[in-house]
């Protein structure tokens, strides 16, 4: 092994452990510390990957945008018509049950929490978009004009979904919307 690859793997670490903190302390309430013990990684190398914190924030957001396109490039490749597809992606966001009623949809919390700086969403709102967007192909390949406002349906019911499961700590709640969710496809 390479020490590039011991970097990369060191800096990979350090991601994860960032997206996994952030998600259940928040943004603004985990530190580098934080990331740094969670990663197994002396505080003084995070200084090595990222200069500052936005910069580990900014590497979060781009983790799960890749999460999310290469979830999406899956349920593409292996659900054969669009009704399908959007019922396995209201499925494949609430697969994480109780995790989602513990801490919040990930998704949905970065962006509620990054919303509210100075500097706006920028990139988070990407997180968002990008399931929109794509929800929004499969409708209208379904024949639908109104393909954009069902795909905003779509994920608003899971984003409310979520965060009821997180305030009620019911993961059931996640299991029951997606069996309503996948009702409501197929009458379209």
């Amino acid at each position: 092994m390479t020490n590039s690859d011991l970097a990369a793997g060191k800096r990979a670490r350090l991601v994860a452990a960032a997206c996994q903190m952030v998600h259940e302390q928040g943004v603004e309430n985990t530190t580098l510390a934080d990331i740094a013990q969670a990663a197994g990684v002396p505080l003084g190398n995070v200084y090595y990957y990222f200069k500052t914190k936005n910069d580990i924030v900014r590497a979060v957001v781009e983790t799960h945008l890749d999460e999310a396109n290469a979830m999406l490039a899956a349920i593409e490749a292996g659900h054969a018509t669009p009704g399908e597809r959007l019922k396995a992606v209201f499925a494949g966001l609430s697969e994480q049950t109780e995790l989602i009623a513990r801490y919040g949809c990930p998704t949905g919390s970065l962006c509620a929490e990054l919303d509210k700086r100075a500097d706006g969403p920028g990139i988070t709102a990407d997180l968002l978009r990008v399931p929109v967007d794509w929800a929004a192909a499969q409708f209208e390949a379904m024949g639908r004009s109104d393909g954009r406002d069902l795909a905003v349906e779509l994920i608003a019911r899971y984003q409310g979904t979520a965060l009821l499961a997180n305030t009620f700590r019911d993961p059931g709640l996640m299991e029951r919307e997606a069996a309503r969710v996948a009702a409501w496809i197929d009458s379209i």
